[in-house]
């Protein structure tokens, strides 16, 4: 009697499973209907009309907003440089000698090596601490910075950037975080296939790149353009007008400070 009562719980048990409902995406996507600032330069009350607010993931999301946590997945950040030198030298990329490899443009931030399984598992789980940061403190989405190393470092693949980025992308879902691609439109289908739900780029306008961002998410794109880099004799407004760019595109000046800050821009597309 024992073992068919056990039998029938079990039964039910499949059942109930079986009926209840799964919710596949635990995590939301923002509007696309408002405006967006990018503050990595430092955290600051948004601008009037942004509904959508990008801020690195030492700081607090903007109440209110939808919220996205920048993370550096592809390269480390200048602060911890000695943390991955010292207690994850192998996930680090080196060049001749052993020598660690330097990003130019930030000499401060060294290039993390995706050639290995093990070093994969090994930078995925040292940025798993800052993406469950970023759902605890509030955070609606990740970004992952650099994911186009593989462009700029010939030892690299875009095979091995992007099964880090599965990795990543798994884990913020996980913690329901939605997750932006960023930059290289030459991914193309592959940026969904891994599983990022929208995208964001700088310049996509000013290297007219927006279009293949807009064919794998539509309107899911938002864009940061620099002053000083928009092309000769065109303003940010006739930019936002080109029928590819996308709605959510903003001007900022390259250094990112906050409105307080010497030499603080913020445009937003008119209408």
């Amino acid at each position: 009697m024992r073992s068919i009562l056990l039998l029938a719980a079990l039964l039910l048990g499949l059942t109930a499973c079986q009926a209840a409902p799964v919710d596949e995406t635990d995590w939301r996507l923002p509007s696309t209907d408002g405006a967006v600032d990018y503050q990595l330069g430092g955290a600051s009350e948004p601008p009037q009309g942004v509904t959508i607010v990008v801020r690195d993931s030492t700081a607090l999301p903007a109440a209110g907003r939808y919220s996205i946590c920048y993370i550096n997945g592809f390269q480390t950040q200048p602060a911890e440089r000695g943390l991955w030198l010292e207690e994850h030298p192998d996930a680090v990329l080196t060049g001749d000698g052993g020598v660690p490899v330097v990003d130019p443009g930030w000499p401060d931030e060294l290039v993390l090596d995706t050639r290995t399984e093990a070093a994969r598992a090994e930078i995925a789980g040292v940025l798993a601490a800052s993406i469950d940061r970023c759902a605890e403190v509030g955070f609606d989405a990740v970004e992952l910075d650099n994911l186009d190393t593989w462009t700029r470092f010939d030892a690299l693949t875009v095979e091995g950037n992007l099964a880090l980025a599965a990795l990543l992308v798994e884990h913020a879902h996980v913690a329901g975080l939605a997750v932006a691609q960023k930059n290289a439109p030459e991914l193309a289908e592959r940026g969904p296939a891994v599983g990022f739900d929208l995208a964001i780029s700088e310049e996509c306008a000013a290297w007219a790149e927006c279009g293949a961002y807009a064919e794998q998410y539509g309107e899911l794109h938002i864009d940061i353009e620099y002053e000083g880099a928009l092309p000769e004799g065109t303003t940010f407004q006739e930019l936002c007008e080109r029928p590819e760019s996308p709605h959510l595109m903003v001007l900022r000046d390259l250094q990112l400070v906050a409105p307080t800050e010497p030499g603080y821009v913020f445009e937003r597309c008119a209408g």
